[in-house]
């Protein structure tokens, strides 16, 4: 069963890249919904190449990462069962439903930036682009520590870096309202 790491690898090189375009879509977003906020012609320029990034990292990198992430995540349960059985993994699923849906929400805020519809703030955006984050600290305590129990010292602490991130979202505001360029 050699090739069970080799399919292993191919999953976590695929959950990076998957991340990798959770973390980096929402910062266009971030930009998409300023851009729509300056003046012409800034903003059909701004707006056209950046709805073009987003399209990009969306369609070739990050939708095709989680779905081969999850095939070989799937395969790596055909291959060996019993992690099913552990506490650790059930939790970890749990985390697993929540990128899923988190990816999906993400992919209604695309939809809607790419025909021009916008709903939601920078600000907002700034917030969400933090979603992936706190689920990939789930997924890895999980992981490495193979304890449901612990789990919960994560989670505690994971609550303690929202924390953290609000006191330093609104720090960055101020410093923003302050000197727009910041």
């Amino acid at each position: 069963m050699e090739y069970y790491n080799y399919i292993k690898a191919l999953h976590l090189i695929f959950v990076i890249t998957w991340f990798a375009g959770l973390f980096y879509i929402p910062r266009l977003f971030v930009y998409q919904i300023e851009a729509s906020h300056k003046p012409s012609p800034d903003k059909e320029i701004l707006g056209k190449q950046l709805k073009l990034m987003a399209k990009r990292l969306w369609t070739i990198i990050t939708w095709p990462s989680a779905i081969l992430a999850l095939f070989f995540g799937l395969t790596l349960f055909y291959l060996n069962p019993y992690l099913i059985q552990n506490d650790w993994m059930q939790v970890k699923l749990g985390f697993v439903v929540l990128l899923i849906i988190y990816h999906l929400q993400t992919h209604v805020y695309f939809k809607q930036l790419q025909n021009g519809i916008v709903k939601k703030t920078s600000g907002f955006m700034r917030l969400w682009n933090e979603g992936a984050t706190f689920i990939l600290f789930a997924v890895i305590f999980l992981v490495l520590l193979k304890s449901a129990f612990n789990w919960i010292f994560g989670v505690i602490g994971i609550f303690v870096l929202g924390l953290l991130l609000m006191l330093g979202f609104k720090s960055y505001k101020r410093i923003r309202n302050k000197n727009p360029e910041a």
